[in-house]
């Protein structure tokens, strides 16, 4: 019974971080596959809703289009479902748990709610790009909001540690940074998105039609990367306790850059690509989610000396 209980001693905050972690890493794949059903055209493939085809697994009509909305689809209502769980648990375990927990588990309950009507409405309005860019963004920001969680629950305050006094001005105004570096992704994400929902980088390299909309993602992704890439450099010298999360920002940064660059120059001919430039845009906002959660958590921390 203790076990089926999930008593503190044996872990409460452990079992919801890893409920939490799981639900993140299926929330950044549904990003991807969302991506890759866009790319495939492939968003109205399932003319109803929530059904498909009215039924809940089409048989005839399943092709590669269908089964990538379908599974879409499919996605959505388990990571709804393991929301659900998670708000429920950190509700009823709430004084096990970092005061954060609770809120943050029903804000993400809250927006996958609202992330579930706008699909409803992507499908029953035919793809508007106003309600598909929302989709999108809503999406990410669920991310965050996951990511965020994940961290505050697998980050108790370390024993044996203090606080570092700091004179710098950077190390003191630390999270505030982080979270401005945050907010500029998320608002790179959103010129993404209008970009592709719109089209407009496929319709820039045919016909040179959209191009505003493309120009403006590449000049905004500039001084984003280099915002990024700075305090990045700067975790990595001053931030021991952040550097793994300010190696993988790097990578992130690095990796994405390198993705729209190619997916340009293959002139968005391999969709393998250009849905990997999407699933690494989630992965940062979850790195970054997260990097700003841990610097909240643990602004800066020296050894305490002993004797």
């Amino acid at each position: 019974m203790t076990a089926i209980a999930l008593s503190p001693p044996i872990g409460r905050r452990s079992a919801l971080a890893a409920l939490s972690a799981h639900l993140l890493v299926a929330l950044i794949a549904l990003v991807g596959i969302g991506g890759a059903t866009r790319v495939m055209e492939a968003g109205l493939a399932c003319p109803d809703w929530p059904l498909c085809y009215g039924s809940l697994l089409p048989g005839r009509q399943m092709n590669l289009q269908v089964f990538l909305e379908w599974f879409h689809r499919l996605d959505a209502f388990v990571v709804g479902v393991g929301l659900l769980v998670q708000a429920s648990l950190s509700t009823w375990w709430r004084r096990d748990l970092p005061r954060a927990v609770p809120w943050l588990s029903g804000a993400a309950l809250l927006l996958v709610a609202v992330q579930g009507g706008l699909g409803a409405l992507t499908v029953t309005l035919l793809l508007p790009f106003s309600v598909v860019t929302a989709h999108l963004i809503t999406a990410l920001l669920l991310v965050a909001l996951l990511s965020a969680c994940t961290q505050v629950l697998l980050e108790p305050t370390p024993s044996g540690m203090a606080p570092l006094q700091s004179r710098c001005a950077v190390d003191r105004l630390w999270p505030t940074l982080l979270g401005v570096v945050a907010l500029l992704a998320l608002g790179q994400c959103l010129l993404g998105g209008l970009m592709a929902t719109q089209w407009a980088a496929g319709r820039c390299l045919s016909s040179g039609e959209g191009c505003g909309w493309l120009l403006a993602h590449r000049l905004g992704a500039r001084p984003v990367a280099v915002a990024a890439l700075v305090a990045a450099a700067w975790g990595l010298w001053r931030r021991q306790s952040e550097r793994l999360l300010a190696a993988l920002a790097a990578l992130a940064v690095l990796a994405q850059v390198a993705l729209g660059v190619l997916s340009l120059r293959l002139t968005l001919a391999v969709p393998a690509v250009t849905v990997a430039h999407q699933l690494m845009a989630a992965f940062l906002v979850a790195v970054l989610a997260a990097w700003f959660s841990r610097s909240l958590l643990q602004p800066a921390y020296l050894e305490v000396t002993r004797g």
